[in-house]
């Protein structure tokens, strides 16, 4: 029986911490707020004085100058606060999702292999049980051709024209192989959840899995300065019955998780970087079953500059920034339980996301109906903003 992982602080953290710029977002509970952060090595700094959001700090020209030079007493140790968040201890200061202001948006169906699997959702309707008939019928019409077609491209027209005359063509390949990305809104501003917490399966789902993701983080701009790990927690049994209902497969109580931190682009670590990024899945169930996949940054379809700009231009913009899902290509086909059934979470399962660059985002799965239900927002978190300048104006005074 395989048994789940205990997992090692340390490993929380990219494999070149001591060398990388990792921004967070701690739950104080002395202040009863969120307090913007950074970890270096084992140390985490209070960035408050320099910035009271993220969506504020990542706005600033000299950016990574700034927060170096911010970085001057440390406030809290990292092993500390990731033990704090693992365990779920939340009378211990504790990390949050990295984002705070910034819009949350996801691209789909931008690998070809879950483009695949997009595709059977849909011809089954939902239904689990005929998934692995119906994937055989559409690898038989597909073979492995479309792999190599670029979106948008006349190869991919063709491929179109085919795919209708043989009664295969379906909305997820018009968003795969036409010239336009899907670009949807994954979860409302300060909805997310963080390292440690629960995400969130509703009851009415039968049918689901976790989508480990490269998030990009943008400036109100639209200029990548950083990057995360997401679980774009997924329903697909209500996706499968419709593509309308997205909004009811994708956002629910926690559905999305970010983290552990966003990593800065610097001198050592670019965009270039990520684009052969290896990002590793885990999941280990309660009841020993354990699950290993794989997306490979490297496969994706359209370079992340299309994504991005399908995102925010003249046609959208973002004035406190945005979190961009950039994908993936795992699609679990294992069975679980009964044969032909394929994969789906059960409660308790422990989601393990992880990259040498970026760490490893872990979160066990709930119910969503019984996890905290989600009160801390915008006027919330004006409200608490406001109370910090009152004090630091109080202290000043007194000086």
């Amino acid at each position: 029986m395989n048994v789940p992982r205990p997992i090692e602080t340390s490993s929380v953290l990219p494999e070149d911490a001591a060398s990388a710029l990792l921004i967070g977002r701690i739950w104080d509970v002395e202040a009863s707020g969120p307090r913007v952060v950074v970890v270096q090595g084992g140390d985490v700094y209070d960035l408050q004085p320099l910035a009271e959001t993220v969506s504020e700090l990542l706005e600033r020209p000299d950016l990574v100058a700034d927060v170096r030079n911010a970085m001057t007493v440390p406030r809290w140790s990292a092993s500390e606060i990731i033990e704090a968040s693992l365990a779920r201890d939340t009378t211990r200061p504790h990390l949050l999702a990295p984002v705070d202001l910034q819009v949350v948006k996801a691209c789909g169906v931008t690998f070809v292999d879950s483009m695949i699997e997009r595709v059977i959702e849909e011809r089954c309707g939902g239904d689990a049980s005929r998934a692995r008939q119906t994937r055989e019928l559409v690898a038989r019409a597909l073979g492995g051709s479309i792999a190599a077609v670029r979106p948008g491209s006349p190869e991919a027209a063709e491929a179109k024209k085919v795919l209708i005359a043989e009664g295969l063509w379906s909305q997820y390949l018009e968003v795969g192989i036409g010239p336009d990305p899907e670009v949807f809104t994954k979860a409302p501003v300060l909805a997310s959840v963080g390292l440690g917490a629960q995400v969130g399966i509703p009851s009415f789902s039968h049918w689901n899995n976790p989508e480990p993701e490269l998030v990009l983080i943008a400036t109100s701009a639209g200029s990548v300065v950083g990057a995360t790990l997401g679980n774009d927690v997924n329903l697909r049994d209500v996706e499968g019955r419709s593509a309308l209902l997205l909004g009811k497969a994708k956002d629910n109580n926690a559905s999305c998780a970010l983290g552990p931190f966003i990593r800065l682009f610097d001198d050592g670590f670019t965009l270039d970087t990520l684009r052969e990024e290896e990002i590793l899945l885990r999941v280990d169930g309660t009841d020993g079953y354990c699950l290993e996949g794989r997306n490979s940054v490297a496969r994706i379809s359209r370079p992340f500059e299309e994504l991005v700009a399908a995102t925010r231009g003249r046609h959208h913009q973002y004035p406190d920034g945005f979190a961009l899902f950039t994908g993936t290509l795992f699609a679990p086909t294992q069975d679980r339980d009964q044969p032909g059934q394929g994969f789906t979470h059960k409660m308790g399962d422990t989601v393990t996301i992880r990259s040498r660059h970026l760490g490893a985002l872990v979160n066990q799965v709930g119910r969503a109906e019984e996890l905290p239900e989600w009160s801390f927002g915008l006027r919330q978190l004006f409200e608490y903003l406001h109370h910090q300048r009152a004090l630091q104006e109080s202290a000043a005074q007194v000086r």
